[in-house]
């Protein structure tokens, strides 16, 4: 088990926060495949301070069974810290502030990984939401800006200073992306920094991924990102052998399909048809990846503006009809 503040969750499998993919459908499938502890999708400050209905939407876990972290982004300490105070209202068990965000529309507003260039400012907002919530308060960070920087460290050490009670490291650089390979010795030697706990990511694509993570840095759990995107599964295998020694033999195509059209109906019922299915497109063509005759309905998923179209083409990879 591991404990993030006040919080004990059941594993030490996570799921990382994703734009655009991470909403209530899929924390709810994650939940179900035994994530330990899953995360909203990014929140802006500023939205939630001039009281945006989406953004107010997208942070909502209030009615959501299990621990959600609710992932805060923004420049400015003051409104960082009003909106978190606005998320404990919303329900969130966790306040992590996003410090590793690359996307040039983040960063141009010094957001995001942008905050790995002024650590006084990253200070004085983890300063600032540690004070306006009693909710653990966590930091999400990348290595560095640049490839040959380990600013990761400071950072790390700014934020168990100023009382956050967990961070994570995604050990890439914001120039890299998602490019190269994750160096996962920052992780070790972060964690062999701090007291507080370390949560690794980056590059956990299987169940084994994870194990050697916790293997080789040491770290305190496993955040699961890119790898889960139509394959939650992926999160009850890691459970599994991480926390059991227990291999699960992977989905099988029947099952694959079966879940991509439970993840559409939960998609509908929060959004509506329209919004689900659009939405649901990209997720369809993640579920189908490697599927024989996965190229060849590509073309009816992305056309698809129903969910009985999108189930239809779907349903063609078992040579049926959906129902």
């Amino acid at each position: 088990m591991l404990t993030i503040g006040s919080l004990q969750l059941a594993n030490r499998i996570i799921s990382a926060p994703m734009a655009g993919v991470t909403d209530r459908a899929f924390r709810d499938l994650a939940r179900e495949f035994g994530c330990g502890l899953t995360f909203s999708e990014m929140i802006s400050d500023m939205g939630l301070c001039y009281t945006q209905q989406r953004t107010l939407r997208l942070a909502d876990v209030s009615e959501e069974d299990g621990p959600v972290a609710v992932q805060i982004f923004g420049s400015d300490p003051e409104t960082m810290g009003r909106g978190a105070a606005i998320l404990v209202g919303l329900g969130a068990a966790i306040i992590d502030i996003n410090m590793g965000c690359p996307t040039p529309k983040i960063v141009k507003n010094r957001e995001g990984a942008a905050l790995l260039t002024d650590l006084h400012l990253a200070r004085s907002i983890i300063r600032e939401v540690k004070a306006a919530v009693s909710l653990p308060v966590t930091v999400k960070m990348r290595k560095g800006w640049h490839d040959d920087e380990h600013t990761y460290i400071e950072l790390g050490g700014i934020a168990e200073e100023e009382g956050a009670a967990a961070v994570t490291l995604h050990p890439r650089s914001r120039s890299q992306f998602f490019s190269g390979q994750a160096e996962w010795s920052a992780i070790k030697i972060l964690k062999q920094q701090l007291a507080i706990p370390v949560i690794g990511n980056g590059d956990i694509m299987s169940a084994s991924d994870a194990c050697r993570m916790l293997e080789e840095t040491n770290c305190d759990a496993i955040m699961i990102g890119r790898g889960a995107m139509g394959n939650p599964f992926l999160f009850r295998e890691a459970v599994a052998l991480v926390e059991e020694g227990t291999i699960i033999e992977p989905a099988t195509i029947e099952e694959r399909i079966g879940i991509a059209i439970r993840h559409l109906d939960l998609a509908c019922r929060y959004k509506g048809e329209m919004v689900g299915v659009r939405e649901m497109r990209k997720h369809f063509s993640w579920y189908t990846r490697g599927m024989r005759g996965a190229a060849r309905i590509r073309g009816d998923i992305n056309r698809a503006d129903s969910r009985d179209e999108l189930v239809a083409a779907i349903m063609q990879l078992l040579g049926r009809e959906g129902n």
